[in-house]
């Protein structure tokens, strides 16, 4: 039988891939050999440069509520569990976690998102508003007030996110009608059924909102 005197990965490399067998298991294998938090690495994959984070916890910063925040994370893990867990802004709810309800919500770029369904590492250079951001001082946001006026809240859980769906969508349509309303908030859900309150709070805030 015919040897060419190499072994697997030197044949690996000879087709031009630049990623052979053992330098895939150094990557799979590098939480044993790296601090715990790094930056980015490069590696050669089919002759591109591709950056690769982790599996270790990662630097980032964050711009939320105009204020910057830095925090050390895992690239896997969530916008939402980095503001709950390691920034302690809590007003984004952890209901659903798979982006069916609506209380994670936050702005990112002025676009109401999920936060459950965000990577942390993801929003970095980004203008994030959470709930937390409304407020000026000790005073309520407007908006905040016509949730209370209009008793459109409840148990609290989905009233973060619809405070800021809310807000988001007033932004964008600042004389919404009530259909506008059932279209642009039907992404947020509210279990103890306060959907009257809530489309009353927006009205109310809505700068010559008709009632359609």
């Amino acid at each position: 039988m015919h040897h060419d005197g190499k072994n697997d990965d030197e044949k690996l490399n000879d087709q031009g891939t630049g990623f052979s067998r053992r330098d895939f298991l150094k990557v799979g294998g590098i939480s044993l050999s790296v601090p715990l938090v790094m930056g980015a690495r490069t590696v050669n994959v089919a002759g591109q440069d591709v950056k690769i984070y982790g599996p270790g916890k990662v630097h980032i910063s964050l711009d939320i509520n105009a204020k910057k925040y830095a925090a050390e994370v895992e690239p896997r893990v969530t916008l939402l569990d980095t503001l709950r867990n390691e920034l302690e802004l809590t007003g984004a709810k952890r209901v659903c976690d798979r982006a069916s309800c609506g209380a994670c919500t936050v702005i990112v770029d002025g676009k109401a998102v999920y936060s459950c369904t965000v990577l942390a590492i993801e929003a970095q250079n980004k203008k994030i508003t959470t709930v937390e951001g409304l407020m000026d001082g000790e005073k309520l946001h407007p908006l905040q007030q016509a949730f209370i006026d209009n008793d459109g809240q409840q148990c609290g859980f989905c009233t973060p996110g619809f405070v800021v769906a809310c807000k988001a969508f007033l932004d964008k349509h600042p004389h919404p009608t009530r259909a506008e309303l059932g279209t642009g908030l039907g992404g947020n859900l509210c279990r103890c059924g306060t959907y009257m309150g809530i489309r009353a709070a927006v009205m109310q805030v809505s700068k010559g909102g008709q009632n359609g």
